[in-house]
């Protein structure tokens, strides 16, 4: 007797994978079950099709992405549910997939997938992507949100786009993939670490702003001043190096956390993890001044790490020490600050 079909739900948002042709340029137009139907699906699965939205992924909002929260947390609350895919625009997918994987609770994968090509392109990239998720979802347990592009499996933290049009789109600069998809099997190598999940957070009627700035030769703190003067309730720094600015920076943050901003700092280089060394405004400093530093995480995970502490926490003492959670000094090997 042949044993009963894995059932994975796709939940479609949009992205490339979904994106036609316009007349002067490619947008996410297509519905997901055109998306699906553009692959195979292995044998013994059966997949069906949740529309949440259609839209490119740089216009995806935190309202968005916390509908997908929420419908994740919906569909899985089926047990006849064996996984997830989400179809999604590569240029956003990596705080998306960060975000919830913080939430994550369920030994069922939620995979990410998307495509560097539209749909329907002779040599398009998405009908493979799609069909590697899909066993993917069918197959593991116990690794959280997971990111499969290009015949690798990659874990949500730590996962950024390092391409922009290349079909190996995405890798972790400072930690090993997962695993790899390949002859109609998915080899796990390596589990990923995680921490505690969070609850869901209480719905809202407003999102606290959250602003990055960056740090460069010649820059100052003014766009730092200004997105505490607009409201912002977390800003990312996106320091140099190991995570170093300069002393008017220092200044800066301190008087932001001073009035209940929360404040992360993350660099610009693309891999290794943010180290207190140097002083004189460096990561010392910062870190003195009250900004918490995001070990390996790049900008905009940071982001996706303070909107997580500051939906499930309040008052600025439990929403630094809820961000200190969410990064965790389990993410920063020990071998990496020891250079």
């Amino acid at each position: 007797m042949e044993a009963q079909a894995r059932r994975v739900v796709v939940i479609s948002t949009g992205g490339t994978i979904a994106s036609r042709w316009q007349g002067t340029g490619f947008a996410a137009d297509a519905p997901g079950r055109e998306v699906l139907a553009s692959a195979s699906i292995p044998h013994g699965i059966a997949s069906e099709v949740i529309d949440l939205f259609n839209v490119n992924s740089p216009r995806l909002t935190s309202a968005q992405q916390l509908t997908l929260l929420r419908t994740v947390h919906e569909v899985l609350a089926d047990p006849g549910v064996d996984g997830i895919v989400v179809t999604h625009g590569t240029d956003t997918l990596e705080e998306s997939a960060f975000l919830l994987d913080l939430h994550h609770h369920d030994p069922r994968p939620v995979v990410f997938t998307g495509a560097q090509k539209p749909l329907g392109a002779e040599d398009g990239d998405g009908p493979g992507n799609l069909y590697d998720a899909l066993l993917t979802a069918a197959t593991v347990r116990d690794l959280g949100v997971l990111v499969v592009f290009d015949g690798k499996v990659h874990a949500a933290r730590g996962t950024v786009k390092t391409q922009t049009l290349a079909a190996d789109a995405f890798a972790d600069p400072s930690g090993p993939r997962v695993g790899k998809v390949g002859f109609g099997k998915v080899s796990i190598t390596h589990r990923p670490w995680r921490p505690e999940p969070l609850p869901l957070p209480a719905t809202a009627d407003s999102l606290p702003r959250i602003d990055m700035v960056m740090h460069h030769v010649d820059a100052d703190p003014l766009l730092l001043e200004t997105a505490v003067a607009a409201g912002a309730q977390g800003i990312v720094l996106v320091a140099t190096g190991a995570g170093n600015a300069t002393p008017e920076f220092v200044t800066a943050v301190a008087d932001a956390v001073e009035r209940g901003v929360l404040v992360a700092l993350t660099t610009r280089v693309p891999s290794g993890p943010v180290t207190e060394i140097y002083t004189h405004g460096g990561a010392v400093d910062l870190s003195a001044a009250g900004a918490v530093l995001t070990g390996t995480l790049r900008a905009g995970q940071a982001r996706s790490a303070v909107l997580a502490a500051l939906l499930g926490a309040t008052g600025p003492r439990e929403r630094t020490a809820a961000l200190r959670r969410v990064v965790g000094e389990a993410a920063v090997p020990a071998e990496a600050t020891a250079a």
